[in-house]
């Protein structure tokens, strides 16, 4: 189906910049470093100094950059990570993969962001690490995690994924753990053409094991000092991501503000059961996704909403629609439905409206208004920031 008003529009990013990027591929192509190239260590260098750290390490995904992250951290077998039910599935399948054992928690209803309370209850003496998941854009909050993990002698690993450049409380994703892994997936608020992922990190120890790690656990080439894998970001993607990195500042901006008309827009349909998800991050918030909860005051289900969306060309999405726990592949970790009771009831209320820099008034006033024509409510005169 076209779409009148998608999803995501990557076009409208690429296009200003069409030049540059075809000029930036054509310099891999012309140099023939396509493996572990300049382009990437100086992509490199260039992500770690905007997020505020000191290394970077390209990987072939953001679900790599979790899996080996955590090795390189020294956390695997007789090691327990916790990490939210309310999740892309990559986070448990990256401690699922470094041999480590994941300890579920429920997530705060008004951001989905992680329970640190709830984080709190279930630490063991076999707890070596929290991973926070800064979901949606927003990062969790920083001195909550400092206060957890100073008392609990636990090791910060931040899931970033969603949240390139974003801050909150003086601190910027990336910069609060011992390392942290981002997803350059196309989508991202800093997308490649194709897969990609990092891992950033202040720590010299770790960022030389994720090097070794991602290129066949090899110090120097054909000595292998430890069981690695070939996991490198290539020089391609590399070129691309350096070409659009100084531009992710403003199109995070951008995102902010198209977040606050929407905000604003939606303010009058809080009766009818329409409820942003809150930002307790100021202007540091990314605003990878918008979601909006459809609560049980709402006289339509998110499903009914959705299918009338998608009859006059918009495109929403779930993020995510079955939390981690009860996916079928991780039964084995023994979970069960009502255990997470938050992260349950969020899966079926959540709806991630369009977002994207070049997302115009107009195209959130027409998106706004579809939703309230949907669930019956009279139309309000809205007016624009």
């Amino acid at each position: 189906m076209n779409h009148k008003i998608p999803f995501v529009d990557l076009n409208l990013q690429h296009q200003p910049i069409q030049d540059q990027l075809q000029q930036a591929i054509q310099a891999v192509l012309a140099q023939g470093d396509f493996i572990l190239g300049k382009a990437l260590s100086d992509f490199e260098a260039a992500f770690a100094a905007a997020s505020g750290t000191k290394y970077g390490i390209g990987v072939a995904s953001g679900t790599d950059a979790i899996a080996l992250g955590l090795q390189a951290c020294n956390i695997g077998a007789g090691d327990q990570v916790i990490l939210p039910a309310n999740t892309f599935v990559a986070t448990l399948i990256g401690v699922l993969r470094a041999g480590a054992k994941p300890v579920l928690v429920d997530c705060d209803p008004q951001t989905a962001l992680i329970d640190l309370e709830a984080a709190a209850k279930a630490i063991t003496p076999q707890t070596k690490a929290i991973i926070p998941v800064h979901l949606y854009g927003q990062m969790v909050s920083p001195q909550q995690l400092f206060d957890l993990a100073d008392t609990y002698k636990l090791l910060i690993f931040e899931d970033a994924a969603q949240a390139h450049l974003a801050a909150r409380a003086g601190y910027g994703a990336g910069s609060v753990g011992i390392a942290a892994a981002f997803s350059f997936y196309p989508s991202k608020n800093l997308g490649a053409f194709g897969d990609g992922g990092m891992l950033l990190t202040g720590d010299s120890d770790v960022a030389q094991k994720m090097k070794r790690l991602r290129n066949y656990g090899a110090s120097q080439k054909y000595f292998h000092v430890e069981s690695g894998t070939n996991s490198r970001l290539d020089t391609l993607q590399a070129a691309v991501l350096l070409e659009k990195l100084p531009h992710l500042a403003q199109w995070n901006r951008d995102r902010l503000t198209i977040a606050q008309q929407y905000d604003h827009q939606l303010a009058t349909l809080a009766s009818a059961g329409i409820i942003p998800m809150e930002n307790h991050s100021s202007t540091g918030h990314v605003y990878h996704l918008y979601v909006v909860k459809v609560d049980d005051t709402c006289l339509l289900e998110r499903q009914q909403i959705q299918d009338k969306l998608t009859a006059v060309g918009i495109q929403t999405g779930i993020h995510y629609p079955i939390p981690c726990h009860l996916q079928p592949a991780f039964s084995h970790l023994g979970y069960k439905q009502g255990d997470f009771p938050q992260a349950e009831k969020l899966a079926n209320q959540i709806l991630s409206l369009p977002m994207y820099p070049g997302l115009n008034s107009h195209q959130i006033q027409e998106v706004v208004a579809a939703i309230t024509s949907s669930i019956g409510s009279e139309p309000q005169k809205l007016l624009f920031l």
